[in-house]
């Protein structure tokens, strides 16, 4: 069960935080090795990554992974990769992908991790904006690969797990080469580039160092993960998204846990993630919220028994207040809801030694100073909406990207005075505890009343018909913009008139009824970016297309 919170821990730790920022830093030397010199008592060494398919199982010590990617840097220094050489990481959740991950690293190349997702013409946008000196990816994914180059005046250095003409295979070229196990780069150099998932225009190239995502992941995985060696901690996330850095990477390897993968072709589904959590011995758990509504909402009660599984947490978009509820009441444990962006680590959460308020997104991490701001730059008063925004002057946080790469006005516009944008939404109640709102471009102005839409999505999605909601402004004559829902079905409930009426009637009686969608639409499912997120811009544009 939940331990007994205690604020005090909390104010006392955010206080006396500090994160010493050294002029050189290596993740690999500084971190990941000296795991490997650590044992555990009666192993030989610390598991650093357990990987499944749930047929087959694979475990790597910090040891072991230490010596593959040490000749995974010496193949790469002998293909002619080297420090600020950008290179496309397309693989799914296969071991490579960490070792790989840990070489390029060790050479102070910039990884640009990439989803298996992508099309062709993604990949011909990553290409076209920037110059990449290598693509990783695997012999299924490697045509899109060569439907992207087939213009390019030069090609990059194309390497693969697995076997393809004109293809270097990368296990062939690690097993041949001399270790390298590496070199500190100055701190503020260029460590990573994640291009953004793009819910509210064309993904930006954003930009880290080694300080504000290899070193500040430490915030993550020690103060939100709440991470101990004797982990096993399974993160639900795609590698090619910035939450594989927080989650499967950097978080749980500072703390000295155990990265659990599993990994199966196609969509997870809600029972497969349930029949794992049983079979196999996981301590945390973090999911996206789509993943934790559908379990809510498709798995049987009596199914929610994990043995092992201490610490549940969600991040990507806000979790709705009847999700986490319905979780604490099956399983005994809150869900920890935690918020930070592909631009910071984790920044806002809910933490084990803090009363949870379900549906908040907690307090500040220490390190950060957060507030809501009005658009003078001016701290809101309690319970006032206004702008997240994360203190930069006059010091800058270590987890904060540096910018947007090749993008000077898009970087300046996150800049208000002292502070950074996020470009959320939100408020702060009397005793600190953020509430999400949503994005500043998603906020639905109807009749001179603002609406978020994540307000709406939490009250219908307590009904049992919906299994998930996307709201947004849709145009009207008379009040400029009114609420739509797109609402996707539970399996017990089909489309109707009645039942829309019955939706509106469910929102008017548990909010202002001015906030209820005048317009429902039952859809098959929602639009989502490859994170996982609901691009709520993409339905809003559609309807104001019409």
């Amino acid at each position: 069960m939940e331990q007994s919170p205690n604020m005090k821990d909390y104010w006392k730790e955010y206080r006396e935080f500090s994160l010493p920022v050294p002029e050189r830093f290596s993740f690999p030397l500084d971190v990941f090795d000296k795991w490997a010199a650590i044992t555990k008592v009666g192993t030989e060494n610390n598991t650093a990554l357990f990987w499944t398919d749930g047929e087959h199982e694979k475990k790597f010590t910090f040891n072991e992974l230490k010596n593959l990617s040490s000749k995974g840097a010496g193949a790469f220094r002998k293909m002619g990769i080297k420090k600020g050489d950008k290179v496309i990481v397309m693989l799914p959740n296969i071991p490579e992908w960490w070792e790989i991950m840990l070489a390029l690293m060790r050479i102070n190349a910039i990884a640009i991790p990439a989803t298996t997702l992508l099309t062709s013409k993604d990949l011909e946008y990553r290409l076209s904006a920037t110059d990449i000196k290598a693509i990783i990816t695997t012999d299924e994914d490697a045509p899109k690969v060569e439907d992207a180059i087939r213009n390019l005046s030069t090609i990059p250095i194309l390497i693969i797990i697995g076997k393809r003409p004109e293809w270097i295979d990368y296990i062939e070229e690690r097993n041949s080469a001399d270790v390298f196990e590496g070199e500190r780069a100055f701190s503020d150099e260029p460590a990573l580039i994640y291009f953004t998932s793009g819910t509210t225009g064309p993904p930006k190239m954003v930009l880290h160092t080694h300080a504000s995502y290899p070193l500040a992941h430490m915030l993550t995985g020690k103060y939100w993960l709440d991470l101990r060696p004797d982990d096993i901690h399974w993160n639900l996330s795609d590698t090619g998204w910035a939450k594989a850095a927080w989650s499967s990477l950097f978080g749980p390897w500072h703390m000295g846990a155990t990265v659990f993968s599993f990994y199966k072709k196609g969509k997870f589904v809600p029972q497969m993630i349930i029949e794992t959590l049983q079979k196999y011995p996981v301590t945390t758990l973090c999911g996206p919220p789509t993943a934790y509504r559908m379990m809510a909402k498709e798995i049987p009660a009596e199914q929610f028994k994990f043995k092992s599984v201490r610490h549940f947490v969600a991040a990507g978009e806000p979790l709705n207040t009847e999700i986490i509820e319905i979780w604490k009441e099956r399983t005994g444990r809150y869900i920890y809801d935690g918020y930070g962006q592909t631009e910071t680590v984790n920044v806002l959460a809910n933490f084990r030694c803090i009363p949870v308020k379900p549906g908040s997104m907690g307090l500040p991490v220490p390190g950060f100073v957060v507030d809501i701001i009005d658009e003078n730059g001016n701290p809101a008063l309690p319970d006032i909406e206004g702008d997240i925004a994360i203190k930069i002057k006059p010091e800058r946080p270590v987890g904060l990207f540096k910018e947007y790469f090749g993008n000077h006005d898009e970087t300046e516009k996150t800049v208000r005075g002292q502070w950074y944008i996020t470009g959320d939404r939100a408020y702060k109640d009397e005793d600190g505890y953020f509430w999400f709102v949503g994005r500043a471009d998603d906020v639905i102005l109807t009749s001179g009343y603002r609406i978020g839409p994540f307000e709406i999505e939490s009250i219908l999605i307590k009904h049992p018909a919906v299994k998930e909601s996307a709201v947004v402004a849709s145009p009207d004559e008379v009040r400029g913009e009114i609420v739509k829902a797109f609402v996707v079905l539970t399996k017990d409930y089909s489309p109707s008139d009645t039942l829309i009426k019955e939706l509106q009637e469910f929102v008017k009686k548990n909010t202002a009824p001015y906030k209820y969608p005048r317009k429902i639409e039952f859809v098959d499912d929602l639009p989502k970016t490859i994170s996982g997120k609901i691009k709520r811009k993409e339905l809003k544009m559609k309807e104001f297309s019409k």
